[in-house]
């Protein structure tokens, strides 16, 4: 057995300051969270550079408040998508359009994926940017209720990727099974809630709704998933 060290200066375990100021970052960064600080931006740091449209984008959602899932969560699902082959996604809450446009881009010429948002200014806004993307072409858009959208669907999807409004997610839970393909992946954002689902006494109808979706969502018969602890935490469920 090693000997026990005492608690120096010299081998305390560092444990980054939570408390760093936010300077003018974006908020979708969702700063000292679950990587703090320095190990935050360090992340950011390594990202290879973006199309100009997407840095737009994420100006103007910075600028506006507008939520989006920012670069290195949209890495993640593009990853996923591709790695599965994805040809079709259908997206629950896509607001101006920013990771709708990294699941194109993942999908292929031949590829489609379903936007929704119940916000028609954020629908149009979206429409030029995919334009601009070159990739309007694979982007079918509904503006109205989401899961009323996804309820109207008759087929299997590859990816559903769930970012709407949180006290609908358990409701999201139980709509999903059947209109994902064996294999496919039901993805969520925001699952870990800037640590709000640690509260002991969680107070907010949108941490609780949360924490129901987490625990139904583990104990699924139909999925097989994990919580990946990036920005805001990403729910990653395999369909059985």
């Amino acid at each position: 057995m090693a000997p026990k060290l005492q608690k120096t200066e010299h081998n305390r375990r560092h444990v980054p300051d939570r408390k760093v100021k936010k300077e003018n970052k974006p908020n979708w960064r969702h700063y000292n969270f679950t990587t703090a600080g320095p190990v935050d931006d360090y992340l950011y740091s390594m990202l290879p550079k973006r199309p100009e449209v997407l840095v737009e984008m994420e100006e103007h959602a910075g600028k506006h408040n507008v939520p989006i899932v920012g670069p290195a969560v949209a890495r993640v699902l593009q990853q996923l998508a591709l790695t599965i082959n994805a040809k079709s996604v259908f997206e629950l809450g896509s607001a101006i359009g920013y990771s709708t446009i990294w699941w194109a881009q993942a999908v292929g010429d031949k590829g489609r994926v379903i936007y929704t948002d119940g916000d028609a200014a954020n629908a149009e806004r979206a429409r030029g940017y995919f334009e601009r993307a070159g990739v309007s072409d694979r982007i079918t858009l509904h503006t109205g209720d989401a899961l009323e959208v996804l309820s109207e669907q008759n087929e299997q999807f590859d990816i559903i990727f769930n970012d709407v409004d949180k006290e609908d997610y358990p409701r999201v839970l139980r709509m999903v099974a059947p209109r994902l393909r064996k294999g496919g992946l039901f993805i969520t954002d925001n699952v870990l809630w800037s640590g709000r689902v640690a509260e002991k006494n969680p107070k907010t109808a949108q941490t609780k709704a949360i924490l129901e979706f987490n625990r139904l969502l583990y104990s699924s018969t139909d999925f097989y998933t994990t919580i990946l602890p990036i920005r805001d935490g990403l729910a990653v469920a395999l369909k059985k």
